[in-house]
């Protein structure tokens, strides 16, 4: 029964000379480096939730080939840290989600220590440009997203198809030209409760007291139907 054989990276020219030979052996050692590729992320271990930064796990998408030019695609990558804009105890958080396309770069020793202890540390062995030692950066070759913060010669705007919450102690908008507010309903809390109160007072002042001129010169009196709260509508909202 004969044994199945595989294809060798080795032609006839690599031993016509010593020099050849020894090419040949380091470009095997230098195919053995990893150093930086695209991916694809299979799971992360945050979902978008407030939450130190986590792990995703990725699918290398250049594919190895044997000596034959056949595709040989690597394993699945585990528990690759992944790049997250934060300084300090500021960040904005948008967590890698299965399916998004970005870049692994390996690290030149063993990061496994420091991935442990988040501090300075010895390599946790030997390896060196490993693909288990990887950091993952998101964001490439990724579609057209529905949520965003889009920043042109135009100007700045933000879209979202979901609710916008925005939670601080005190806010201040300064506008030097116009502000402008769009929306069918707007609830202002305990300061909507105070406008409502001032508009529904004042107009019912106005239109209970006011008087029309008579065609014969004199005037009318005030309205029999006096208006009261419940003929007071509003989309301004309190409370």
């Amino acid at each position: 029964m004969s044994e199945k054989g595989y294809p060798s990276f080795l032609d006839p020219a690599t031993l016509r000379d010593p020099i050849s030979a020894q090419e040949f052996m380091v470009r095997m050692i230098l195919n053995r480096a990893a150093t930086a590729t695209l991916v694809k992320v299979v799971k992360c271990t945050n979902n978008g939730g407030l939450s130190p930064v986590g792990f995703v796990d990725v699918q290398p998408l250049v594919n190895q080939v044997d000596g034959d030019n056949q595709a040989m695609p690597h394993g699945v990558v585990y528990g690759l840290p992944y790049s997250r804009l934060q300084g300090g105890e500021n960040a904005i958080i948008i967590d890698p989600e299965p399916g998004d396309i970005g870049m692994a770069a390996f690290a030149s020793h063993d990061i496994s220590s420091v991935k442990a202890s988040k501090n300075q540390a010895n390599p946790g062995s030997s390896r060196r440009f490993d693909m288990a030692d990887g950091m993952y950066f998101g964001g490439m070759l990724n579609g057209t997203p529905s949520q965003y913060i889009q920043f042109s010669g135009a100007g700045i705007t933000i879209t979202s198809p979901n609710p916008v919450t925005v939670n601080c102690t005190s806010s201040v908008v300064n506008a030097s030209q116009s502000a402008t507010v769009t929306s069918p309903s707007i609830s202002l809390g305990a300061m909507g409760q105070t406008l409502l109160a001032f508009v529904t007072s004042a107009f019912m002042s106005l239109f209970n007291s006011h008087e029309h001129t008579d065609p014969q010169g004199g005037t009318t009196g005030v309205p029999i139907q006096q208006m009261n709260n419940t003929h007071m509508t509003t989309t301004v909202k309190g409370g």
